[in-house]
């Protein structure tokens, strides 16, 4: 039998098809069907069923190895019967469960040269590489499965997150709308799209578009569903909408699953964007670090691991201390992976969102300059780690260093002419400077976008 993306297979059974197809589509899909590999591997003898369901253990971000994955691994090697392809596959999970990264993508990108229709090799080798900063690897392996694979739309929506992360934004368009006229629906390409427009200063263009397309969202998993609506709340934000935008963390960024890593995280970032906005949030921290606690010793993603660590200390929960000792730990071991960026760039920043919690804010610059130029090998997009430096500028304008405050802002109004909470500090420090037609500018500014958003 062959697989939804015409990958050959040796699958006998019809049930276990549809299984693999579900994890298939619900993997490059970002749909819930996802799920269906797990009961079906309960009763299937099948090894690429087990394979399947032990990757999606794997990707599951518990902040652990889940002893799912091995047990998944076991029962794929001892089917017998995978064609090589598959015998591919589960040496990746086997990899990945040794926590050997180079080899799993080593091994990744030997599927995908002799079999460049396997999408989920695909997948898994961007989600390693976002995951790490190598934005360059992300397009990369995309060429691998150009040829075959163009007509694909989760492939086009690959590509275009790929363009877009290297900041090639006019092919990551034309990546992101090929996507979106093979399947209107392609979840993934609206997303890049959202980070086009995001970055490029589109805001109104990127609102009026994620708006369409909210009533195709509710078959998402978690992650796509919390995360598609915090970006539409982060043009929100850019227009002055705050109100909105905290309507948006209510009523879905923070309402699917909150034991969920990336769930987790995009709450945090979105609660701090909102009081960088002016925003009471009232007790959010606090409902918000609950649900982190469980998080205090997790460094497997230093991204992911940043977020927790915000949270818990807004939250003021005990657990926070013990994240960050974990932490700084992790930066002295070098037994793991995640080493190298934990020694070199994470626990800099860890000591840096520490004090912005703790309202050190004198102690911010001079943690936070030394490791933000080399930011990305955190993870994460260009638009989630831009939080940093709005923590930044929150410290700046707080501690008076109002030169450094307005260089900064003038270069994100250049991008962004019309984003209210830039002009709102422009404003303020221009007129703390006695630079009243300039402060006049930027309240005008606010003034013209909100006047258009009614």
């Amino acid at each position: 039998m062959f697989d939804y993306l015409g990958n050959a297979t040796t699958v006998q059974q019809e049930r276990d098809l549809q299984a693999i197809n579900d994890f298939i589509k619900g993997f490059l899909g970002y749909n819930q069907c996802i799920v269906n590999i797990l009961p079906a591997a309960e009763k299937s003898g099948n090894g690429l069923v087990h394979t399947y369901a032990g990757l999606l253990w794997m990707l599951s971000e518990t902040g652990d190895t889940p002893e799912a994955a091995r047990l998944h691994a076991k029962k794929a090697e001892a089917a017998h019967s995978l064609n090589e392809r598959e015998k591919s596959l589960l040496d990746v999970l086997k990899l990945w469960v040794a926590d050997d990264m180079h080899a799993v993508r080593r091994t990744l990108q030997d599927i995908l040269t002799k079999w460049p229709r396997d999408l989920v090799a695909l997948k898994i080798h961007q989600y390693d590489d976002f995951n790490n900063g190598r934005s360059l690897d992300m397009l990369r392996v995309t060429e691998l499965c150009q040829a075959v694979a163009f007509d694909n739309a989760h492939f086009q929506g690959m590509r275009a997150f790929a363009f877009e992360q290297c900041h090639l934004f006019d092919y990551a368009e034309q990546a992101a709308r090929q996507a979106l006229v093979l399947d209107p629906e392609e979840a993934w390409a609206q997303h890049a799209l959202a980070h086009i427009m995001l970055t490029q200063g589109r805001i109104e263009e990127g609102l009026s578009f994620l708006s369409a397309h909210t009533c195709e969202w509710d078959r998402l998993t978690s992650f796509l569903y919390t995360h598609l609506w915090w970006h539409k709340a982060l043009f929100h934000l850019s227009l002055g909408q705050s109100e909105i935008a905290l309507h948006i963390y209510d009523q879905h960024c923070w309402a699917r699953d909150r034991t969920f890593s990336q769930d987790q995280a995009g709450a945090v970032s979105l609660l701090l964007r909102l009081e960088f906005a002016g925003l009471d949030v009232g007790s959010r921290w606090q409902e918000l670090g609950e649900y982190l606690r469980p998080r205090k010793h997790d460094v497997s993603q230093p991204f992911l691991t940043l977020h927790y660590l915000y949270g818990l200390l807004r939250a003021n929960r005990l657990e926070g201390a013990e994240l960050l000792g974990t932490i700084r730990h992790a930066a002295r071991s070098g037994t793991s992976s995640v080493f190298p960026v934990w020694h070199e760039i994470g626990l800099g920043l860890a000591e840096a969102l520490t004090a912005h919690a703790e309202q050190r804010f004198g102690e911010i610059m001079p943690i936070l300059d030394p490791v933000i130029g080399r930011i990305e090998q955190i993870g994460g997009s260009h638009a989630q780690r831009d939080l940093f430096e709005q923590l930044a500028l929150d410290a700046l304008v707080r501690i008076g260093k109002d030169n450094r405050a307005q260089q900064m802002l003038e270069t994100r109004r250049y991008t962004t002419p019309y984003d209210v909470p830039t002009n709102e500090a422009l404003a303020f420090l221009y007129a703390k400077s006695g630079l009243f037609a300039l402060a006049e500018e930027a309240r005008i500014r606010i003034i013209e976008v909100k006047s258009r958003s009614l």
